[in-house]
């Protein structure tokens, strides 16, 4: 990995007197996290990278303090698919299904990151704390998650957006860079507003050659709104973040029901339980969950 002066963080910015709101993301760091949580390939680093970038950005959005946001990817390629879960707070988790996956550059020569996703759909699932959450699913355009994303906007809520994302990998397959932006247009926007800002994202380097310049969410919005009032309005740090427990794991085993962990204990072994979402291993000996069985009865 580079040792070159960095640090995760996210920015929300408008310009063009408020026509355009932006977000940008950098997420080195917590995608190397996550690379070395899961022992995820350099595809699967690629999709999962991108995914966690636009899951920040996008629960950047929320309002409520514990407010979550869920993209959901499935596919029928040989990844199978991925899961990631983001807050308001700058923390993120997730995983791909199949993390070995590995397939030759596409025709461009970069990660073939849409041929290991294959066709399938993509479910966006925003948790507000109330009764149901809401959901909204698309199919996949590309299965490359930028344009995905994008198209996300424009079909379940009708905004006109532009999301880029990338990771570069270094050749031990560590993570280079990683990072993206979200860039959106206002109802009130201007004819010559849209016209310059589509001209903008025709013109522009991939994510990861702009972040190659200069490695800040700073820059990547410079580069994708230059010639804008850009005015950023907040700055928050973000990271990889799960927070599993082990009493996360014993309300699960609760929930399994008397029967089932009175077969457990009768087979005399220890219980390994591993998080999905940062591979974190809980073990429960027979004893242990012997302790835990009166709260089968009341579901505690």
């Amino acid at each position: 990995m580079n040792t070159d002066t960095y640090k995760d963080y996210m920015i929300r910015a408008v310009a063009a007197n408020a026509q355009i709101r932006a977000f940008a993301v950098t997420a080195r760091d917590l995608t190397e996290t996550a690379r070395q949580a899961h022992n995820t390939s350099p595809i699967a680093t690629a999709a999962l990278g991108r995914a966690m970038s636009g899951a920040l950005m996008m629960a950047d959005m929320l309002k409520g303090p514990r407010d979550l946001l869920t993209i959901q990817i499935d596919g029928d390629g040989p990844m199978q698919g991925l899961v990631v879960t983001a807050d308001n707070h700058g923390h993120v988790k997730g995983y791909v299904k199949n993390p070995d996956v590995i397939l030759p550059p596409n025709a461009q020569r970069h990660l073939n990151v849409g041929g290991a996703v294959g066709h399938g759909t993509l479910t966006v699932i925003r948790d507000m704390d109330l009764k149901d959450p809401y959901i909204g699913q698309i199919p996949l355009v590309t299965g490359e998650i930028a344009e995905d994303l994008t198209a996300y906007y424009a079909q379940s809520e009708q905004i006109p957006s532009s999301v880029g994302l990338g990771v570069l990998m270094n050749r031990e397959n560590t993570v280079r860079r990683a990072g993206g932006f979200v860039v959106q247009l206002m109802p009130f926007a201007e004819e010559d507003v849209i016209a310059r800002l589509e001209e903008n994202i025709r013109s522009i380097s991939a994510v990861t050659t702009i972040l190659e310049e200069e490695s800040t969410p700073e820059h990547l919005l410079e580069t994708v709104l230059k010639g804008f009032d850009l005015q950023v309005t907040s700055v928050e740090d973000v990271s990889f973040y799960c927070n599993c427990s082990r009493e996360r794991f014993e309300r699960g085993l609760v929930l399994l029901g008397k029967a089932e962990l009175e077969n457990i204990i009768a087979e005399g072994e220890d219980v390994d339980l591993t998080c999905q979402f940062c591979s974190r291993s809980y073990r429960f000996t027979p004893d242990q969950i012997r302790k835990i069985l009166p709260r089968t009865q009341t579901g505690a």
